[in-house]
């Protein structure tokens, strides 16, 4: 069977367990899932219940703003119990349904609900307040003002008689700040505060009672008197013609006394509710022990499902492992002669070329080997033909570039003897053909020695004669060469290269900064050119950097400065001169002394051109 077809059929037979897996495992994690949140639902019943009690005892004790939140937890309760049963959607969660070994329990637990409920929605419904009291306390509030203005209007009667009639208005005084203690004991038991005002309530009646049966001459037979102050008293009859405010009075009296001796018996709250609050007392243990059985039972359930599952998971997994490992060691069989085609090829990345891969299969694979055995080949015979070629090509640039700087040399010499006038006078004009010619000559000469150094580089036959010397008196050589034409051109060399003392080759060092500060000379502007240089000195090496205050390089240029024959600015060269050799010359010579040389540049920002040198066994001066 070809690669192609048996890769697919493995990677189908993945896919197909991987979408098994997938479906068991999500089938399994969403019952469990609903099964946790019935389990948590059915145990935030226990807290309801706790709640239901909590809110029955305090409407009892007539806090009558919990009614609402009573018929909600009740409301929430049945919902709850109701879903659990066929299973539904609790808060936004789905929830699973009670299981079949759990129906037994769920329905005891629903039978003492329904007890428990019907008590609960009694106490929800039914008044706290004993509406003769009720009534009573309101009555009393409402006349209150009537019997208080009835005794200051008796008091007003009595005003005008006589001396006889003295103790006759201290009664009448009495009866009104009498009348106006039940108002103030009446309002307290309407907020609740009986054991206090009653006390008072019994008091102020008798004290009521018995004065005005003292204004009326009437005995006070019957009166409660225990603990009180009063005594029989015989005092003038009140003239009939002053007697209509005791009358009017005495009838409004009759009517408030009745509803005051009511409130002094009876309590504010009604009996009604103490059998449903006791009962959901007594039942709430029960209807709490119900729910923990079945949570329990519940509980069991689910451990013994576990158990299945994980013996039904474990079945999976085994199966699972066994189609890996033959797909692995079906993959791992087919694919083993990769790994010598890899290797093979790291190696011809290298530069091994020629090896051979043994793979005799028909496959794929097989065809790979082959076409990998053929390339390998060739590319062997390619790379030796390109090295016989280079090797050619080097000696005959060698060669050539040598021969062209034979001539150069008497060229650039008989022009320095025609232009010193040994060889007789010569007018301004050929003098000025002359110098070009010797210009022209030494420019050549350049760029020949140029390539002459770069041939070497690459053969490695540019040698390094490295000595101790003071990098500061190299720096210094390098720019008095420059330094006519700086002044020439009215451009600053700053030097700030410090004293020290290392190993390196100053005629070549020379050479990278004169290479170095000349590309600078044509970079920046005459008069206002600035040149610098200055090092810096770490535990292993010193760098020095050139700097300019010119035009920058552009940044996709950048990057192949230091390749052979590159320009940054192809007119500026034309204008100034260069072959795109120097900073390639440069990276070299640099490399040789086993330092780095790098770039930094921006248009209009300038350029800096930092190389290092290893310290070596560095002189102290």
């Amino acid at each position: 069977m070809k690669i192609i077809s048996k890769t697919y059929l493995l990677v189908g037979v993945l896919i197909g367990v991987a979408f098994f897996n997938l479906f068991v495992l999500y089938n399994t994690q969403i019952s469990t899932t609903n099964e946790s949140y019935s389990i948590i639902r059915a145990g935030d019943l226990k807290t309801k219940v706790e709640t239901i009690a909590g809110l029955a005892g305090s409407i009892a004790n007539g806090k009558e703003t919990d009614r609402p939140q009573l018929e909600k937890e009740i409301s929430e309760f049945d919902a709850v119990l109701s879903t659990l049963k066929n299973g539904g959607t609790i808060r936004g969660q789905v929830v699973a349904a009670i299981p079949n070994s759990v129906l037994s329990d769920y329905e005891n637990v629903n039978k003492i609900w329904s007890s428990y409920r019907t008590d609960a929605l009694e106490i929800q419904t039914t008044s706290i307040y004993n509406k003769d009291v009720v009534n009573a306390v309101n009555y009393v509030l409402e006349k209150n003002t009537e019997l208080i203005l009835t005794a200051d209007a008796l008091t007003r009667d009595l005003e005008i008689l006589s001396r006889d009639y003295n103790r006759h208005q201290e009664i009448a005084l009495e009866l009104r700040e009498t009348a106006k203690t039940i108002g103030q004991n009446a309002l307290l038991v309407s907020l609740g505060q009986e054991d206090e005002a009653k006390q008072s309530l019994h008091k102020s009646r008798t004290t009521f009672d018995a004065g005005m049966r003292k204004l009326l001459q009437l005995p006070l037979d019957g009166l409660d008197l225990s603990g009180t102050n009063i005594k029989p008293e015989n005092l003038v009859p009140i003239p009939r013609e002053n007697s209509q405010s005791l009358d009017e009075l005495d009838l409004l009296w009759e009517a408030v006394g009745l509803r005051v001796k009511t409130i002094e018996t009876k309590s504010l709250y009604s009996n009604e509710l103490d059998n449903p609050v006791s009962r959901i007392n007594s039942q709430r243990q029960s209807l709490i022990d119900s729910i923990d059985v079945m949570l329990d039972m519940w509980n069991t359930d689910r451990l013994e499902q576990r158990d299945q599952g994980q013996i039904i998971t474990l079945v999976v997994i085994g199966v699972d492992i066994a189609i890996f490992v033959i797909v692995l060691y079906t993959i791992r069989r087919s694919l083993s002669p990769l790994q010598k085609i890899t290797g093979a090829l790291s190696r011809v990345r290298e530069g091994t070329y020629g090896e051979k891969i043994e793979y005799s299969a028909k496959d794929e694979i097989g065809e790979l080997a082959s076409s990998f055995n053929t390339m390998s080949e060739t590319i062997h015979l390619k790379e030796e033909e390109a090295k016989k070629m280079d090797t050619a090509k080097d000696e005959f640039l060698a060669m050539i570039t040598h021969e062209l700087k034979t001539p150069l040399v008497p060229i650039r010499g008989y022009a320095d003897i025609l232009l010193s006038g040994h060889l007789g006078d010569m007018t301004e004009k050929q003098k000025e053909r002359v110098s070009i010619i010797k210009s022209s000559a030494a420019s050549l000469l350049q760029l020949i020695s140029d390539l002459l150094d770069v041939q070497k580089l690459e053969l490695g036959q540019l040698k390094m004669k490295k000595e101790d010397t003071d990098i500061r008196d190299t720096v210094t050589k390098s720019i008095q060469t420059l330094q006519p034409q700086a002044e020439e051109e009215k451009i600053s060399i700053i030097n700030e290269i410090g004293t020290s003392i290392i190993p390196h080759d100053s005629d070549r060092i020379i050479q990278v900064l004169t290479n170095l500060i000349k590309n600078s000379l044509k970079a920046v502007k005459p008069e206002t050119g600035i040149i610098r240089l200055s090092s810096e000195e770490t535990r292993d090496e010193l760098k020095i950097s050139v700097s300019d205050n010119g035009s920058g390089i552009p940044y996709e240029r950048q990057d192949k400065l230091f390749t052979k024959f590159y320009q940054a600015d192809a007119s500026l060269t034309r204008e100034k001169g260069g072959s795109g050799l120097g900073l390639s010359i440069c990276k070299g010579i640099i490399e040789a002394h086993g330092g780095k040389i790098s770039l930094l540049s921006a248009p209009n920002s300038g350029t800096t051109v930092t190389f290092s040198l290893p310290l070596g066994h560095k002189t102290a001066v």
